[in-house]
């Protein structure tokens, strides 16, 4: 493994830990009968989240951007398996980013600094879309992280069908 693989490796896994984080709020938003309990929770957690130092969002965002570094490095090599295998994980990893800027941002202010028109039930639904689209950028990224393990597998299936076949030349 390199440090392109690394890169993106490490950048998917940040973002999923942040989102698994988040998932202990999510789920109970998503799958639990909604109670003003929950809800406050919810508020409160994302309350924390939105008003963290700009450091901690610097960070996210930065490691967003290594990961889009470390697959268009990888596209960059340009055969088969980058194609294929970093080419799906690039444009799967930009619709997570996508998910996020689209769905995520405005919901989260929405939830946390509401306008004046922004009742206690559209914090409630912006509350819902918001652990919805986690749920679907943890997906999506783990997506990315099965595409990288998979091309590291063919990577050495091929390596040893390549030895196998020296071995056999050889004889």
């Amino acid at each position: 493994m390199g440090f392109r693989q690394g890169a993106v490796l490490a950048s998917c896994s940040f973002f999923l830990g942040v989102l698994f984080i988040c998932f202990f709020v999510d789920y109970r938003i998503l799958h639990q009968e909604l109670t003003e309990e929950i809800i406050e929770d919810g508020f409160q957690f994302y309350a924390t989240f939105f008003n963290a130092p700009p450091a901690i969002k610097a960070v996210l965002h930065g490691f967003m951007g290594v990961g889009i570094f470390g697959l268009v490095a990888k596209l960059h090599k340009y055969d088969e398996s980058a194609i294929f295998f970093d080419g799906s994980s690039l444009v799967a990893y930009i619709f997570a980013i996508a998910v996020y800027l689209a769905v995520s941002v405005p919901s989260l202010r929405t939830v946390v600094t509401p306008v004046d028109v922004d009742t206690h039930a559209d914090r409630i639904e912006a509350l819902r879309i918001l652990s919805a689209g986690n749920t679907i950028m943890m997906v999506i990224l783990g997506a990315v992280l099965v595409l990288q393990g998979g091309q590291e597998y063919a990577r050495r299936a091929e390596l040893r069908e390549l030895a196998k076949i020296e071995e056999l030349k050889a004889k």
